[in-house]
């Protein structure tokens, strides 16, 4: 045993307090701007689907055919890997584990669109449309055949189509609730998002549907959906993306970046518009760092390349969104859209192979960090809730399986939620 050292201090526990007292207002400040991740699922992919096409059979018609579109194109995991250049250690896994999720959960998160995909119609027509939106949304959830996430995304909050917006979002609501109430995935979607005020309006609109309704204040949530220039650069130079997470008082639950509208917006042609032009890579940036923290969460555009055709055009398309959904995965971007049935496999593709390919160094480095084992990397408490992160992520999507995880790092779900985020289980020790 060593010399105990004596310990003194020289300043009284006045200063302490008068600094904690100082800083009281930046802690609250903090806590509520920047409360971290929501410690829920995030769903790989939105599909989007015009409201006048969805039905209730949309997910299991999807799920068919992109299975029907592998035994055409890829009939067995060898053919698969080779035209997605997957590590033949991962053929097998992967092949099988994507062919599983099309039979089980084809769709994560479903987006009824009346905006873009849908476009102006006669008002009763839209009425008509909302409604039925409803009726089937409810019904699915109701009979368990729901995408884990569903919802709309509306028309925006400009002044030639707001007030149909708003009567589409009121009338879907409206039927949610008449039937069983608002189911638990529900999601919106606010398009073309340009100042913080359209963001500050729909707020309004959610709060007054919940005060009509009696229900919890925040109860309903949306995605701001960032397909303009101004949304991330605005007049004055500043990064409006930050100020409409802002004005959503915490209600923005996503941003979504709107490739095509985007790169129209800012001059790219359209040869060129695609989710790794640098125009892109900049606007998902900003979006980076304005939600990070918040518990805001990105989401990455579409490819409009479709994989239809003979074999070798689908094989093109299926490569193109592969290596562009394997670009999003590497920078972070965990959410992407897809637009056609035939954009599921390589979705599960990429998105599996990313997280069984990195499991066993993310496994080992994070038993090491719970250990204090040390290792040839050192670990910090940050990466090892980034670590606990991506095994969740693995897990939720069904790439990975909870007791392979648990085998690897000693841990189970609840710890890894604690070490992944305070709002999941609180900083584990």
């Amino acid at each position: 045993m060593g010399q105990q050292e004596q310990v003194a201090t020289s300043l009284t526990g006045a200063v302490g307090q008068e600094i904690g007292a100082s800083l009281a207002g930046v802690d609250a400040e903090l806590a509520r701007r920047y409360p971290g991740d929501p410690g829920t699922r995030q769903p790989v992919h939105t599909v989007y689907v015009p409201a006048d096409a969805f039905a209730a059979d949309t997910v299991r018609s999807w799920g068919d055919r992109a299975l029907a579109a592998m035994d055409e194109h890829a009939p067995d995991a060898a053919t698969f890997a080779r035209v997605l250049s997957i590590p033949q250690e991962l053929a097998g896994p992967v092949h099988d584990r994507v062919r599983a999720k099309l039979e089980r959960e084809p769709v994560e998160d479903l987006r009824i669109d009346f905006e873009d995909g849908y476009g102006p119609r006669p008002d009763a027509e839209e009425d008509e449309a909302a409604a039925r939106a409803a009726r089937l949304v409810a019904e699915a959830y109701a009979d368990g055949t729901a995408a884990p996430c569903t919802g709309i995304r509306m028309k925006c909050m400009e002044a030639a189509v707001r007030d149909r917006g708003i009567r589409t979002t009121d009338i879907f609501l409206t039927g949610l609730m008449r039937a069983d109430g608002l189911p638990d995935g529900l999601v919106l979607t606010l398009p073309k998002v340009t100042y913080p005020e359209q963001v500050t309006a729909f707020t309004r609109l959610l709060e007054a549907f919940e005060q009509t309704h009696g229900l919890p204040a925040g109860r309903l949530t949306f995605e701001i959906q960032i397909e303009t220039s101004q949304s991330i650069l605005a007049a004055d130079g500043t990064a409006a993306v930050a100020r409409m997470i802002d004005a959503a008082r915490g209600r923005a639950t996503g941003l979504h970046y709107g490739t095509f509208d985007y790169s129209a917006c800012v001059g790219v042609s359209p040869a060129h518009q695609a989710g790794d032009h640098p125009a892109a890579d900049h606007a998902k940036a900003v979006m980076q760092v304005a939600a990070a923290g918040t518990g805001v969460r990105v989401c990455d555009g579409s490819t409009n390349v479709l994989p239809v055709g003979p074999t070798e055009q689908v094989h093109d398309a299926w490569r193109l969104h592969h290596g562009l959904t394997r670009r999003a995965l590497a920078r972070a971007y965990y959410q992407g859209w897809d637009m056609h049935p035939g954009h599921l496999p390589t979705r599960y593709a990429a998105v599996y192979a990313f997280y069984r390919e990195g499991l066993g160094q993310a496994a080992s480095r994070l038993a090491a960090y719970v250990a204090r084992a040390g290792g040839d990397v050192m670990d910090e408490p940050a990466t090892a809730k980034a670590l606990s992160g991506y095994l969740l992520r693995g897990i939720d999507c069904g790439a990975l399986d909870t007791e392979e995880v648990t085998r690897l790092t000693g841990l189970g779900r609840a710890d890894l939620d604690a070490f992944a985020s305070p709002r999941r289980g609180g900083p584990a020790a």
